[in-house]
């Protein structure tokens, strides 16, 4: 008699144990499942903050550089190889690039010269609707009231890139002799590669004035 209940008290304790033991397996099963509903980008769920970086990054707003130091302008218009119209603070300028010139393509009273129409499309390319740097030298202003300036587009000054290319010559008035050397230099170097004014189609250097 003794021998049965102990045998009955031992199958219900072995009952009990693997009830206990099925329900945490379900329980392990459960938090599996919802582990990975919440980590899937399932409709509905919060997708991680890297993702949603990586799909929608910020684009930063550019500002045009202008080297430290300079006088930042907007050109509105390239007349020529040497003359241009700025804005500055709203206000319209007309601009000549100092310590170099470039063949006449505007004056009626004289013939288009030659390259000077290569030049001013040169000119435009450097410039012509970008943001600008402008370096004085001693002067404000020559005789016709144009504002004379170096003009920089990031950290190349486009006076000089006119001269090493052949587009103008050098020529640099006191007291505005700043960078007078360097347009020298540039200017023996256009005409040994026999670039622009210099090469065939002008018969070598020809005075722009």
């Amino acid at each position: 008699m003794r021998r049965n209940a102990l045998r009955r008290a031992s199958a219900g304790l072995l009952n009990v144990h693997l009830v206990l033991l099925v329900g945490v397996a379900l329980l392990a099963v459960g938090c599996a499942s919802e582990a990975n509903v919440t980590g899937s980008n399932s409709p509905g769920t919060s997708t991680p903050f890297s993702a949603t970086f990586a799909q929608s990054p910020t684009t930063p707003t550019v500002t045009p550089y202008v080297k430290p130091g300079l006088v930042p302008a907007k050109v509105t218009r390239v007349v020529d190889g040497d003359t241009i119209h700025v804005e500055i603070e709203g206000k319209d300028y007309r601009l000549r690039y100092l310590g170099m010139d470039t063949p006449e393509t505007v004056d009626p009273r004289r013939p288009v010269g030659c390259f000077g129409e290569e030049a001013r499309d040169r000119n435009r390319q450097f410039v012509d609707g970008r943001m600008v740097g402008l370096e004085r030298d001693v002067s404000e202003t020559d005789s016709f009231g144009r504002l004379l300036r170096y003009v920089w587009v990031e950290d190349r000054m486009i006076n000089a890139a006119l001269v090493e290319e052949g587009y103008a010559l050098a020529s640099t008035y006191p007291p505005d002799v700043r960078y007078s050397g360097l347009f020298a230099s540039l200017q023996v170097q256009a005409r040994e590669g026999q670039r622009g004014l210099w090469g065939p189609a002008c018969g070598g250097a020809v005075s722009p004035r």
